[in-house]
């Protein structure tokens, strides 16, 4: 029989690991979320998917932190490793470890708040009026007679540029115009720099504007306004090589080229000299076998003509051969046609007898018809018949009674002669001679 005390010794709770976990995780939503957090990235991971991982710590304590897709790609720069940043997230507990992690929402570089805020106001503004427009942007010289250089005489950038053009460019003359590249007076300096190179023209093809990489701060005096009109200004293609790959100013957008780095830019108005001699060699090796070429046509049209000239005789007889054949083809083509019109007049000759035969019958029945008719017009055969041509006095021809009128004389031919008559009266139906 199993007996248990109806009233059990009080003692400590008994949790399962997850709902501890659970319940530590909801005690931390309830008493901090959301936090702001500022510390160094340490560890910084991107995994295939998209999220990020990563530590923050500083001088006494570390906390391990995830940045999932949807954030990590609202980030305007590349966390890396050592960068001091303010990040904001909620605290939780990854319960399958039961590690405490701080699921990050929105990351920035600490410190650089209002100067980004700042940074994005004046890059929107100068974008709106037009400076970063790509439609006014100049494509590079290929081959640059001079090129210009703005940056300080103590800068890593300078050696680095002037060290890449040496190696590439060596005869292409290379000037320098100083000019702070870090602090309150650098815009100015950068202004005053420039427009001693714009001076130059057109001696110089390209400007390069670099400084080596930096903070948000160090880089501020690229991103001044009164600096960015100046390179908009500029009347040759300007290259903008400053800082890292990761950071943009707003001198960047204003240049006709952004590079990445100072050597970069450097690289972009240098092709080596090694690729122009190759190429320069390439076109001289296609001149001579052009000019070889054009040599051998015009030396085999010269011997042609040597040879025509040294043997006249072969014209001569070329054209003697031409004069002896037109003058046979004209022989030949008058005999043709005097046997054509010989024949043509022979036959006429056949033919005329016959032609002129029949000719002579055809007017001789043509004359008997026509004479047949004129008989038959003869006003006699009409007066056999009976009838009577009366004329007047004066021998016109009666044709109506109302002509005549009692006592005219009238004369009337008959077939066999004719009778004088004088009007006696004239009838209702017509005139009554006697």
């Amino acid at each position: 029989m199993n007996l248990r005390d109806p009233n059990p010794p009080a003692g400590p709770r008994v949790w399962a690991v997850g709902a501890l976990c659970r319940a530590v995780a909801d005690a931390l939503d309830a008493r901090f979320n959301p936090v702001s957090v500022r510390g160094e990235i340490s560890g910084f991971s991107r995994a295939a998917s998209g999220h990020c991982y990563f530590s923050l710590k500083d001088e006494s304590g570390q906390l391990r932190c995830a940045m999932f897709r949807r954030a990590a790609g609202l980030l305007d720069f590349s966390p890396r490793d050592g960068d001091q940043v303010e990040v904001r997230g909620r605290l939780a507990v990854y319960e399958p470890r039961g590690d405490l992690q701080l699921v990050v929402e929105s990351l920035r570089r600490a410190g650089q708040g209002a100067l980004f805020e700042q940074f994005l106001q004046r890059k929107a503004r100068l974008e709106a009026e037009g400076l970063f427009d790509p439609a006014r942007k100049r494509a590079l010289p290929v081959m640059p007679r001079a090129i210009g250089v703005v940056t300080s005489l103590g800068a890593a950038a300078l050696h680095d540029v002037v060290t890449a053009l040496r190696r590439r460019v060596p005869h292409i003359p290379v000037t320098v115009a100083p000019a702070a590249v870090q602090g309150a007076g650098a815009p100015g300096e950068l202004v005053r720099a420039l427009q001693s190179l714009y001076a130059l023209q057109p001696a110089v093809d390209v400007i390069l504007l670099v400084r080596g990489g930096g903070s948000i701060e160090d880089l501020w005096a690229f991103n001044d306004e009164s600096l960015a009109r100046t390179i908009v200004q500029s009347p040759v293609p300007l290259i903008s090589g400053v800082g890292h790959e990761t950071d943009f100013t707003i001198a960047d957008f204003c240049a006709d080229l952004r590079a990445p780095t100072p050597t970069a830019a450097a690289e972009l108005v240098s092709a080596p000299r090694a690729l122009w001699l190759d190429a320069l060699a390439l076109l001289e090796e296609r001149l001579d076998d052009a000019i070889g070429a054009r040599l051998d046509a015009l030396g085999q049209r010269l011997d042609q003509a040597a040879g025509r000239l040294g043997r006249p005789s072969t014209l001569v007889a070329r054209q003697q051969l031409r004069l002896a054949h037109h003058a046979q083809r004209l022989h030949y083509a008058v005999l043709s046609r005097t046997q054509r019109q010989s024949q043509a007049a022979q036959k006429l000759a056949d033919d005329f007898p016959a032609k002129f035969d029949r000719a002579l019958v055809q007017r001789r029945e043509r004359l008997e018809r026509v004479a047949l008719r004129l008989r038959l017009l003869d006003p006699a055969l009409v007066l056999q018949r009976g009838y009577a041509w009366i004329t007047d006095a004066d021998g016109r021809a009666v044709v109506s009674a109302k002509a005549l009128a009692p006592g005219d004389a009238v004369v009337a031919r008959l077939s066999d002669g004719s009778v004088d008559l004088t009007v006696a009266s004239r009838g209702a139906t017509g005139t009554r001679p006697t």
